[in-house]
């Protein structure tokens, strides 16, 4: 240290900096350190034993899977919706532990909704990713939807449908969706596409982009999908309007040649 202090080129403002920097990176990789196996941990309890969440607390993907993965996939929901963002109000159904809302849709949106049929989910919600334009509710979709005007609905149903709803229940869905959008909302989300080997069932299993468009159009004029492909998995992404959507050539916040 004394060799630090008498070298003529640096000066003591210089010396201190460095001392507080090597400081407080050493606190931050004990903290990154203890927070990463602090949420391995919190996985563990969730999802080694049952019952088990019906919701993914995504702090566990933020602090540790991450990190440990590389796999940027659980990110890419967010990303991808936030595109359609117009900055009015946003519905999210499903919203699960709200790290969505609140970090990908609420700075940009005057409202965001989140609605889940877990109150469970709900209680994470408010205590991990609250905002001060975010409203939580317990509400089941199929037959409490909130109710109101929003100029977005993000609807990531992940995994087959019929896992969770009847066809009825689907078109129902989608009908009080464009209620809800009217004639200039954008609906966007995500689902899992069916791997190859596995029985279809009806419609509403997704085996590849035009699966996933064909079940769409039939309710909005404009349907665009799209695929991206993560260690185990074929995610498949929609933006669906009887508006504008992003990257169309009236699309106001792009410019396509």
């Amino acid at each position: 240290m004394s060799i630090l202090i008498d070298n003529p080129s640096m000066s003591r403002k210089s010396v201190i900096k460095r001392l507080t920097e090597a400081l407080f990176g050493a606190e931050a990789a004990i903290a990154a350190r203890w927070s990463s196996s602090a949420h391995r941990r919190l996985m563990g309890a969730q999802w080694g034993f049952k019952p088990q969440p019906s919701h993914f607390d995504h702090h566990i993907d933020l602090f540790y899977q991450w990190l440990k993965s590389r796999n940027s996939m659980w990110l890419e929901r967010g990303v991808l919706s936030s595109l359609a963002l117009k900055g009015g109000d946003v519905l999210e159904l499903a919203c699960g532990d709200g790290f969505n809302a609140r970090n990908f849709y609420s700075l940009a949106s005057r409202r965001v909704v989140g609605c889940d049929f877990d109150p469970e989910a709900i209680a994470t919600a408010r205590l991990k990713n609250s905002a001060e334009n975010i409203e939580y509710v317990v509400a089941d979709m199929r037959s409490a939807m909130p109710e109101g005007s929003f100029e977005n609905v993000v609807w990531d149903f992940g995994f087959p449908l019929l896992d969770y709803f009847t066809p009825d229940e689907v078109n129902g869905i989608l009908q009080q969706i464009k209620l809800r959008i009217g004639a200039d909302g954008i609906l966007s989300g995500y689902t899992v596409a069916q791997k190859e080997g596995t029985a279809a069932q009806a419609q509403y299993q997704f085996c590849s982009i035009g699966d996933l468009h064909d079940f769409l159009a039939p309710h909005f004029i404009h349907v665009t999908v799209f695929e991206t492909i993560s260690p185990g998995r074929c995610n498949l992404y929609f933006w669906a309007s009887d508006s504008t959507l992003p990257f169309m050539p009236d699309w106001p916040r792009a410019r396509i040649s």
